[in-house]
């Protein structure tokens, strides 16, 4: 097939379906996950500063000096990390951009990429752009435990990379030590490449740590850990992210990021210095932040018959849609923005798994006062 045809074959999301579909009824969308709160002001100063200071031409593909100077740092200081900032740290596109050009870079048209369910679409749908055959490994509620048989099953002679989101979306999932030792074991014993989306690493709840894979036994030797600076700092639609990698895999992937976007927008670029600059309390209290808006959800969700899943890390919870009588995970978000006028997204979004027609998912990513009026709408369900 065509590359031309099987982009034809993918669809607009039920994200940004739902997204317009609640825009046109003036809903609260508790579907995409734009992050709709303030960008904290020193980040802010800094992008306006090297706008008014026309800070405007191309970067390096792989990012400015100073930018990978202080990711390497921060990898350093958070989790013990040594990475050459000049040989194996790329700034990309967003953290989506870094796994377009990761895929691209590393894997060959037909060759097998493991994803875990609940998986996230652009994952899944950049996998099929480019021609890579996803095979899917069903992680089910409420514990979201690894299947390791089915795991082990899904390895053949095409396998040539797993897909780890952690903190998961939609799921809330973290990782712990022991899933990511089992992990770094499997990918050296079958000559796999790891691809990790960390996007969420500092949105982690209960007393818990955000662990890299790239941190365990010998895992960095074949691992790309991307992140970002989207959920971090809430600047969803600055599209800067970045990711580490061995050198000789870093530098192919900055070829294949060249190709596909050039470079990551170069003020914003300078701004993520100096966030990356904020003191330690504003990153720890991302996730206590969090966890509150978690926990406003969570209560209403319980209240309403709709059982959440509550999630360990990110800022979305799955919820268990049947107690609504819709015929399908789809039918019953329609009629939760029609009665309600909220929006989630179906579990089919992110499912193959018979188990996505039982959910939903609900984003918190909103000021308080949103939160609550969702909530109060919730509560209302008869």
């Amino acid at each position: 097939m065509r590359i031309g045809q099987r982009l034809s074959s993918l669809v607009i999301s039920d994200i940004r379906a739902m997204s317009r579909a609640c825009e046109a009824v003036g809903g609260i969308n508790l579907g995409q996950g734009v992050c709709d709160l303030p960008t904290p002001p020193p980040v802010a100063r800094a992008a306006n500063a090297a706008i008014d200071a026309s800070v405007a031409i191309y970067t390096a593909p792989e990012g400015i000096l100073p930018l990978r100077q202080a990711i390497a740092a921060d990898l350093k200081k958070r989790y013990g990390r040594e990475v050459d900032p000049a040989s194996e740290v790329v700034v990309t596109s967003g953290a989506t951009g870094a796994f377009a050009a990761a895929c691209l870079a590393l894997l060959d048209p037909g060759d097998e990429v493991i994803l875990f369910e609940p998986y996230y679409g652009y994952h899944l749908n950049t996998v099929l752009a480019l021609g890579l055959q996803p095979v899917l490994v069903p992680t089910r509620p409420p514990s979201w435990e690894i299947d390791r048989e089915a795991f082990a099953r899904a390895i053949g002679p095409r396998t040539r990379a797993v897909v780890v989101c952690t903190p998961s979306n939609p799921s809330g999932k973290v990782w712990s030590e022991e899933e990511l030792d089992w992990l770094a074991d499997a990918i050296a014993s079958h000559d796999l490449v790891a691809i990790t989306d960390e996007i969420y690493e500092h949105i982690v709840f209960d007393g818990q740590k955000h662990v890299p894979l790239a941190t365990r036994k010998n895992a960095a030797a074949r691992t790309v850990s991307i992140s970002g600076f989207s959920k971090t700092f809430a600047v969803t639609g600055w599209r800067c992210g970045y990711l580490t990698a061995p050198p000789d895999a870093a530098r192919r992937i900055t070829v294949a990021h060249d190709l596909l976007y050039v470079c990551a927008p170069t003020p914003l670029q300078h701004a993520m210095v100096a966030g990356l600059g904020m003191p330690n309390d504003y990153f720890a209290s991302i996730g206590q932040s969090y966890q509150k808006k978690r926990d406003i959800l969570c209560s209403a969700l319980a209240d309403a018959g709709l059982t959440p899943y509550v999630p360990r890390g990110a800022y979305y919870v799955l919820a268990d849609i049947r107690r609504l009588g819709a015929p399908n995970a789809k039918a019953a978000a329609m009629l939760l923005l029609e009665k309600l006028r909220i929006a989630s997204v179906p579990g089919t979004s992110f499912y193959g798994d018979p188990v996505g027609e039982t959910l939903s998912r609900f984003c918190f990513a909103k000021e308080d006062a949103v939160l609550e009026e969702a909530a109060r709408r919730i509560r209302s369900l008869p």
